[in-house]
């Protein structure tokens, strides 16, 4: 018979134990980039370790040297004390291990808490975290061993070991969390350039980012059809958020003017215009009287009254015509959408004249203004509304620049679709449908609507709700939208609950 090798001894099968829950910590502490998952996390496990009752983890604020702490437990609020005060403040500012057997003994010791608490502590053992440069980064306070004995030689060394673990998750959780905050501020920055471009729509990328992640979560409850099994993660939906937050960024590289255009004529051309209707009445004023003195030198001054009101007459009929002409002009440069007769009438005043100061016949209406004056929907000229939709190209050259992580790097792809059409009538690519992203489909949807509904549009009113949806179903039934991402739109109540989730 072969020789049986005795079993490991007691302590020593605990200590591997234990070790071997450090080990398997460290995993999970390594893969957690949320710290108010973490902390909790490390608390649990150092608790285990050196079998305390209770545990507490403060990290260090160099800033304001500081001690800070979310998860003690026992307590519910973020705890923050001077570094040098207490007993952690003590291991912080010396970086050695404080182990008491009695808490009370030691002056050390900050009643306080056991005061407010009801609490009664009695051993304490206090550890420092280091990070791989040995720094001191928080530390680790284990209250009342549950055998009731003192924490002993092998209950630090455990405790440092986990310590020396979780002070490089933290660093690593809190680096994750400062980039988070650098994106956050770049992309609140970046809405704020885009909405001070055109502060008319001042909202609309926050209102868009809120209804799609409101849509893309709404999919968690679809069991049927397409998009059964589509879900997002939660960096999944941030990049989501992201895209729909910068689509329009684009438009800080199209020229304000046309960015801005509220009618079919900039405000300096309606000037001009203006000014001409004003010059023509001062023609016609100054022709009656031109008129009137021919007619008194052939007829005598004797029927002056009689020229006169002859005159009055015909000057009044041709004020009346002039300024019946310029509100059928004020009428068309409004972004209505125009009758297919004003189109001949307006071609029909390009025919009017007027004589200058220097007696040259120059025209009531220009070309160029007769030719913006008839584009039938809208404000925008085709060439104009070419610079308006280079946005997106414009969007996804900026966004390509940046340096995005693996977990966001579909933002300007997302972003680069959003005008894209399932019928490949879209822009910038018209690209066909089996290409458009599903995330980009729910961007659609949301910036049609919100574009629709918004109120602060200068060059058209709000449209109702109900009316919202009946335009958006067109696009639907014209194979333009997707058919089930607008069926979930409507029946998850997208816009209500966007809007109460926005309010918080």
């Amino acid at each position: 018979m072969l020789p049986q090798t005795p079993p490991d001894p007691p302590d020593l099968t605990r200590r591997l134990k234990k070790l071997t829950s450090i080990l398997d910590v460290t995993k999970a502490m390594s893969a957690e980039r949320d710290l108010d998952l973490l902390l909790p996390l490390i608390l649990y496990e150092a608790s285990k370790v050196v079998e305390a009752d209770r545990c507490s983890l403060f990290v260090l604020d160099r800033e304001r040297n500081e001690l800070w702490s979310k998860v003690a437990q026992g307590s519910k609020n973020e705890i923050r004390l001077p570094v040098g005060s207490g007993i952690a403040g003590q291991v912080a500012q010396t970086g050695e291990i404080i182990n008491l057997p009695d808490a009370y003994a030691d002056e050390r010791f900050n009643r306080t808490f056991d005061t407010l608490s009801g609490y009664r502590t009695q051993s304490v053992l206090c550890v420092p975290m280091r990070d791989a440069n040995g720094e001191v980064t928080g530390v680790i306070q284990s209250l009342n061993k549950l055998s009731g004995r003192p924490f002993d030689s092998e209950d630090e060394e455990l405790l440092l070991a986990l310590g020396a673990q979780a002070a490089g998750a933290i660093e690593n959780a809190l680096l994750h969390e400062e980039i988070n905050r650098l994106f956050e501020g770049f992309v609140s920055a970046s809405v704020v350039a885009i909405e001070s471009r055109d502060p008319t729509t001042a909202g609309h990328s926050g209102r868009v980012a809120d209804l799609t992640v409101t849509m893309a979560r709404a999919l968690e409850h679809v069991h049927t059809g397409p998009y059964a099994h589509t879900r997002f993660t939660a960096t999944e939906l941030q990049e989501v958020r992201y895209a729909s937050l910068l689509h329009d960024f684009g438009k800080v590289g199209v020229r304000e003017p046309v960015l801005v255009k509220a009618e079919k004529l900039y405000p300096h051309e309606m000037e001009g215009l203006r000014s001409r209707f004003q010059l023509a009445r001062k023609d016609l004023q100054l022709q009656s009287y031109r008129r009137r003195l021919a007619a008194v030198k052939l007829r005598g001054v004797h029927h002056m009254a009689e020229i006169d009101a002859e005159e009055d007459e015909r000057l009044l009929k041709d004020l009346k015509h002039l300024d019946e002409v310029l509100e059928f002009v004020l009428t068309c440069n409004r972004p209505t959408v125009l009758a297919q007769g004003n189109f001949e009438r307006l071609h029909e005043l390009r025919h009017l004249h007027f004589e200058d100061s220097f007696g040259k016949e120059q025209p009531l209406l220009l070309d160029r203004e007769i030719h913006s004056l008839s584009i039938a929907k809208g404000t925008l000229s085709e060439e104009e509304r070419r610079e308006i939709e280079s946005h997106v190209e414009h969007t996804y050259r900026f966004l390509s620049q940046i340096p995005w992580t693996r977990t966001l790097r579909r933002v300007p792809e997302i972003a680069y679709a959003h005008h894209e059409k399932l019928d490949g009538t879209g822009y910038p690519r018209a690209i066909p449908e089996p290409t458009i992203p599903v995330q980009s489909r729910m961007m659609s949807i949301a910036d049609i609507y919100d574009a629709l509904t918004a109120s602060d549009r200068p060059y058209k009113k709000a449209v109702p709700h109900q009316l919202a949806l009946d335009i958006l179903k067109r696009e639907v039934q014209g194979g333009q939208l997707d058919n089930e991402l607008f069926r979930i739109f409507i029946e998850a109540e997208v816009p209500k609950r966007a809007l109460k989730d926005f309010r918080g």
